[in-house]
């Protein structure tokens, strides 16, 4: 018998890369003895990345999620494992060093064994404190090298990185290959090298199917020296998922690896609980695009892990832009249509901005780039109109050190509008918060929870933790998913688990019935007809008109709506504005400030920032607030002089392009 390779099971990522939502917690202690009783996985990854974040947005506590969800796995003796993005801790933006420290804490008191830490541009700078930091609470610190393909990520690229991060106190290295297009051959030589060097070094693979290399890059990784494969299981694997653990144990097992035996009917039970779970509500959110291979990921490079939440950006995304087109008569786009014009606009823009890994946050950052740089190109606008301030931090080095060369005309841009570049340690840029978030948590009477759980998550995920607390998060989700269900957008068993040959048990599910409303109705004036898109009071739509055939009575039917066209979007020193009209009131010439994109209105972005108020005076380039797409926070500024007279959002409210959010004179 050959040499042992153990598997850990990525059920956090198998949700992640698969749709936006994840499983209860309830739904995990379900499942957990299922996983278990399979006695194959000698780890589970549990919790860390988005997973928690998402507990927090359909209104459950994490904390109470992954003290639970981890218990049965290490009252089993099975290591339990979380993912976590050095200076962005477990969410998409930095994160004070004193909020670092107490997530590795409270990561390890809920039952967490091991850290598994990348940087998304692999600048060991940002790793330091979390191997430092791991380390101190006891836990197990495996850090993983993002793997691209670019003319600078090459083998001695990737094996220097090793050596400075075993140097650092690493006690173990992934290969993280996130968006399944390492190259087999070359991911066999970075294992073999970094494990010729570091010999005692344990090395654990990690990919994604999506492309088609999967198999061969775990093969090659084993026959290299990889001691641990993370594996995935249906009804979530392959697509943009991870390879399927059934086959990878067959192919070791003919290549003379000792691997470990599946209790199928352990297995049976994890699958069909996993896909009951999918019929409840979890199929909702994920896009059948997702549950397909796709070798066209090979040229844009994004990552599986995201490809939920890119398909849920494209589909909102492509509703605004046609709204749009429809409404100056243009032809639509398809959902095919924008994502091959993404694929092609990220190829086109990734070396401009530096070959930044294609991984959490900067794979949304680059693809958000890209797509906004679409929407604006249809437009008839210029590319690089639309650059939030957290994409700018990368351009400017304050997330790490770019692996590539700026592109010159992005220099000449940042120089234009008074952007400096740095080139210190990022975590300096981010002060201790903690006292602070103790400071909010007294004022509001909140717990600070066992072993200050409740702390970090308010300091880790503010305004998500806010809305939980609140009850906000789960009455919104709530009425998305009644939403979802009576529009029957659900992923069936049938659709996944068709090809295999055991059909799943999935239980009959009971839909309560929501009031229809039709989003569109065609109208007839004259000899001629109009498309007439319908909102409703609660949706923060604006009621429009298009028209199919060209008419002057077509401006009467709209006459009412006064809708304004968007201005240009000329830059300011600290951001980019939004239009701005103006209309005389009774109080002098009154100007309004524009949504310049669809999103969720925010006035500030972080305690750091003071919000602005009824009876402001801003000046030209003043920040009045930010729209947060994507998961990036796009600045809105003011173009002009005036004093507030109105804030027309609340914070967190979504809003539409060109919807006006404030008001001033």
């Amino acid at each position: 018998m050959g040499r042992e390779i153990k598997f850990s099971l990525v059920y956090r990522d198998m949700w992640q890369s698969a749709g936006k939502y994840v499983p209860t917690v309830d739904q995990l202690l379900e499942v957990a003895p299922a996983i278990i009783d399979m006695g194959c996985f000698a780890r589970v990854e549990t919790n860390g990345g988005g997973f928690e974040q998402v507990n927090l947005l359909f209104g459950e506590n994490p904390n109470r999620s992954v003290r639970a969800w981890t218990q049965p796995f290490n009252d089993a003796g099975i290591k339990t494992r979380m993912l976590e993005r050095g200076l962005n801790g477990i969410r998409m933006t930095p994160v004070p060093a004193d909020v670092r420290r107490l997530m590795f804490k409270v990561k390890k008191k809920q039952g967490t064994d091991i850290a598994r830490s990348f940087d998304g541009l692999n600048d060991p700078r940002n790793l330091e404190h979390s191997i430092k930091y791991a380390k101190e609470a006891g836990m197990i610190s495996q850090v993983a090298l993002s793997l691209t393909v670019s003319p600078i990520h090459t083998v001695e690229y990737y094996t220097n990185l090793a050596d400075q991060l075993v140097e650092m106190g690493a006690d173990e290295i992934c290969i993280k290959d996130m968006a399944g297009i390492g190259r087999p051959a070359t991911i066999g030589k970075i294992t073999k090298k970094i494990k010729e060097r570091h010999p005692k070094v344990i090395m654990q693979y990690h990919g994604h199917a999506g492309p088609g290399f999967q198999m061969a890059s775990i093969l090659e990784a084993a026959y290299a020296g990889a001691d641990y494969l993370d594996v995935a299981m249906e009804p979530l694997s392959w697509g943009t998922g991870h390879a399927d653990l059934l086959a990878i144990q067959a192919m070791l097992k003919d290549a003379g690896f000792k691997v470990p035996e599946i209790n199928m009917k352990a297995y049976m039970k994890v699958r069909s609980l996993s896909q009951k779970y999918m019929d409840d509500f979890l199929g909702y959110y994920i896009n059948l695009k997702n549950r397909v291979m796709n070798s066209l990921l090979i040229g844009p490079g994004l990552p599986g892990g995201m490809m939920g939440s890119l398909m849920a950006d494209l589909e909102d995304n492509l509703a605004s832009l046609n709204k749009w087109k429809r409404k100056r008569g243009q032809p639509e786009l398809t959902q095919d249509d924008l994502l091959i014009k993404l694929f092609e606009e990220v190829q086109h823009i990734w070396p401009m901005v530096g070959y930044p890994p294609l991984v959490t946050p900067f794979s949304q950052y680059v693809k958000n780039l890209a797509l906004m740089n679409v929407i604006q190109l249809e437009k008839g606008r210029k590319r690089w109109s639309m650059i939030a301030d957290n994409i700018w931090d990368m351009m400017l080095g304050k997330s790490g050190k770019l692996p590539g060369e700026l592109a010159p005309e992005l220099v000449k841009m940042a120089e234009e509008q008074g952007r400096e570049f740095y080139t210190g340690v990022p975590q300096d840029l981010y002060p201790d918060a903690l006292d602070e978030f103790r400071l909010e948590m007294k004022q509001n009477n909140w717990d600070l929870g066992e072993d200050e759980e409740e702390l970090l998550e308010l300091a880790m995920h503010p305004e998500q933790y806010r809305a939980y607390k609140s009850g906000e998060a789960k009455r919104e989700f709530e009425k998305d998913l009644a939403m979802k269900k009576a529009e029957g957008e659900l992923v069936l068993p049938t659709t996944v688990a068709a090809a295999t040959a055991t059909p799943t048990t999935a239980t009959p599910r009971t839909v309560e019935p929501v009031a229809y409303q039709p989003r569109s109705m065609v109208v007839s004036i004259g000899n001629e007809e109009y498309v007439v898109n319908i909102s409703y009071p609660d949706s923060g739509e604006t009621p429009q008109a298009t028209q199919q055939t060209h008419s002057s009575q077509v401006d009467q039917l709209a006459s009412s709506q006064q809708t304004v066209q968007p201005a240009s979007f000329q830059q300011a020193a600290a951001s980019n504005p939004s239009p701005q009209t103006k209309r005389v009131g009774a109080n002098g010439e009154e100007k309004t400030l524009l949504s310049p994109l669809e999103g969720k209105f925010f006035l500030t972005k972080d305690s750091s920032e003071t919000a602005i108020k009824v009876g402001d005076i801003v000046e030209p380039g003043t920040i009045i607030g930010y729209i947060e797409s994507m998961k990036t926070y796009n600045a809105v500024a003011a173009e002009e002089r005036g004093r507030v007279t109105e804030i027309c959002f609340a914070n967190g409210d979504a809003v539409d392009e060109d919807d006006v959010l404030i008001k001033l004179v």
